[in-house]
């Protein structure tokens, strides 16, 4: 009789995710049990409680360097710099989607069920409390991306995309106002994301079949046995090289990377504004940690065959983000094409071999998310009586109309732009750099040109809210409640702090950035 032998598990090292799929379904216990008048606020402080405990669990794992849970994760530093980048930024969004005072109810449909633009969704527009469900949603999604920074082989990256995106496809289909635009926009979501996992999946079959007659070592997705494949394996290389396209598609669709980038804009504008928010930063901080994880760790030794295929991809990207968002007359939209600039930059530092590659893109991915969420934060404050008024158009003379948040969101905007001081301008130097010095000069060339070409549309909203008068449609800007204004704080504090003294996290990035295999 064979003896069944248990994988040994670092409980410690995972306790992150234990805490966030736990409190999940603790959520999920609250929604059937607590009545519904306390529900938001239970919500509320038991997923920011978990978020917060998990973060300490992440800071006191920050020497740990091992592959636990029979391999299928591994904590070393890219994963703790990672998840803990994950969680403030996730921290940030549940003080978005928890704000109430900012516009009655808050931002998400009491009932889900109800039926677009009927008498009763009409109804309860008016300001019925919101649905609490997304607070375990949430925290779902949250659980699912620390999984997939830390995953170790491409079937548990596969589960951990999963748990994380079918959250967000309910998430963005619960708006308060404009329930047909955020119908959609899920719909769109979904099934595009089903198909970006199917290609996923079926890359992960092909690079199975790649290793196997290794010399022994049986054939497996682990990262280790990959990454001997790619050295050793007498196998077709044809099933290595379209696993790996097909892998890249299902990662590169979560990161908003071009040609697998048109769900975004959508996307972006039919979510409930918070929610674009969270996918936003921490979405984009997932989906480039796996990227990191699988280009450097298991298909490292195919780098003289990737590195060009996913230069052109990030060339393509940045060209689209940048020519696009001149294009657009939504502020939600002009973001999305903006992320999606950003997204081509982030690949140059996904592309550079080095260290400090890694580094400079773990970097990037905080800054990003400070600044993308602190742009949306502000988003959700200028409105009319319909709600968030997010046409260009309404924005114009904000500047004489309430010229602090005109100020703030002009910071943000130059923040994008890559001006100097603040933590846009470092994060693109921070990722150039590497990629200058390993010979990829044409990818840092693509980015210094996009970036001229993206800082238009923003130079155009800054003129718009300061050069132009107010007219009689332009909105006001809401009086935001304890939980905005404290994200809103956050985030325009670490835009400024890492644009001038980005040392610090810098060094922390540079230390955390070396693979365990």
């Amino acid at each position: 009789m064979t003896e069944l032998k248990l994988p040994s598990i670092d409980y410690a090292a995972i306790a992150p995710i234990l805490i966030m799929l736990g409190v999940a379904l603790l959520g999920v216990l609250v929604e059937a049990f607590v009545p519904r008048r306390r529900r938001h606020l239970v919500q509320l402080t038991l997923s920011l409680v978990a978020v917060l405990a998990a973060l300490v669990m992440v800071v006191l794992s920050a020497d740990a360097r091992l592959v636990t849970a029979g391999g299928a994760l591994a904590v070393d530093g890219p994963t703790l710099f990672l998840q803990g980048t994950i969680l403030v930024l996730a921290a940030m969004a549940l003080l978005l989607i928890g704000e109430r005072s900012v516009e009655r109810g808050g931002a998400f449909v009491a009932q889900a069920a109800v039926t677009a633009e009927s008498a009763d969704d009409r109804k309860q527009a008016e300001g019925r409390n919101g649905a609490t469900e997304v607070y375990p949603l949430t925290s779902f999604a949250i659980g699912g991306m620390l999984i997939f920074v830390a995953a170790n082989d491409l079937l548990t990256m596969f589960i951990a995309l999963e748990v994380f995106s079918l959250p967000l496809y309910l998430l963005c289909a619960l708006a308060r106002r404009r329930r047909l635009l955020s119908q959609e926009a899920a719909m769109k979501y979904f099934l595009l994301g089903a198909y970006a996992s199917a290609f996923f999946l079926f890359g992960v079959a092909l690079v199975y079949g790649f290793t196997a007659g290794i010399p022994g070592r049986s054939a497996g997705v682990d990262f280790a046995t990959v990454h001997a494949a790619v050295k050793e394996s007498p196998s077709s290389e044809v099933l290595l090289f379209a696993g790996m396209a097909l892998i890249a598609i299902g990662l590169l669709f979560k990161a908003a990377a071009a040609p697998f980038h048109v769900w975004t804009p959508d996307v972006y504008q039919g979510a409930p504004t918070p929610v674009t928010g969270f996918m936003a930063a921490c979405t984009k901080v997932a989906a480039f940690g796996a990227l990191l994880r699988v280009f450097h760790v298991a298909f490292d030794q195919a780098a003289w065959d990737f590195t060009p295929v996913l230069g052109v991809v990030a060339v393509l990207t940045m060209l689209i983000g940048a020519v696009l968002a001149v294009t657009q007359t939504d502020i939600k939209r002009l973001l999305a094409y903006s992320s999606i600039a950003n997204a081509g930059y982030l690949l140059v530092g996904v592309l550079a071999p080095t260290g400090a590659g890694v580094s400079g893109t773990m970097f990037y991915l905080a800054a990003y998310g400070f600044s993308v969420l602190a742009a949306f934060a502000v988003v959700t404050l200028v409105r009319d009586a319909d709600g968030e008024a997010t046409h260009l158009s309404r924005w114009a003379g904000l500047g004489r109309r309430s010229p602090f948040y005109a100020g703030v969101f002009t910071f943000i905007l130059l923040a994008f732009a890559g001006i100097p001081l603040t933590s846009g301008f470092m994060s693109k130097f921070a990722v150039f750099g590497p990629a200058l010095e390993s010979g990829h000069a044409w990818l840092v060339v693509a980015g210094v040109l996009t970036s001229m070409v993206l800082a238009f549309p923003y130079l155009r909203v800054v003129v718009m809210m300061w050069l132009s008068e107010p007219g009689e449609s332009t909105p006001t800007v809401a009086v935001p409640g304890g939980l905005t204004a404290t994200a809103l704080m956050i985030g325009v504090a670490a835009t400024l702090i890492l644009g001038v003294l980005p040392a610090p996290l810098l060094d922390l990035a540079t230390d955390a950035a070396a693979f365990v295999r």
